[in-house]
């Protein structure tokens, strides 16, 4: 068997500040950018990567899910405990100085974690988790 990672999804609650993000601070290219009525999906991925794609999209748009489901996922979002993304680079001091430049919200310094990994964290603009793991 041989499996890629296709897609990721992670929710945005401003399709425009998770633009800028993904797009200027991260540097990823727009692959897709697909509105419906009031929301917006925006498809990014890694330069050089195009079979890598993560999927910028909004939050609860299931029309099967409730109010009170929908405010559940918001609140979730809202404390940076609903989705998370785990990133790599092989300048991680580098990488956190551009990344802390653009006002980003900073968890974590560079670190050399216990468990072998040295990496830092940041909150994107709806307050998802991302984590750089320095590559070897």
């Amino acid at each position: 068997m041989n499996l890629t990672i296709h897609y990721a999804f992670l929710p945005h609650t401003d399709p425009e500040a998770s633009l800028a993000f993904y797009r200027d601070v991260l540097g990823f290219e727009v692959r897709n950018d697909v509105g419906y009525e009031d929301m917006r999906w925006i498809t990014v991925g890694p330069a050089g990567q195009p079979q890598t794609s993560v999927v910028l999209h909004p939050p609860a748009a299931d029309p099967t899910i409730t109010e009170d489901e929908r405010r559940t996922v918001l609140e979730l979002i809202a404390k940076g405990n609903y989705a998370a993304l785990t990133l790599g680079t092989d300048d991680l001091d580098g990488t956190f100085g551009k990344i802390e430049a653009s006002g980003a919200e900073v968890l974590q310094e560079p670190t050399d974690q216990d468990y072998g990994v040295r990496d830092c964290a940041f909150r994107d603009p709806t307050g998802n988790l991302i984590r750089i793991n320095q590559l070897s």
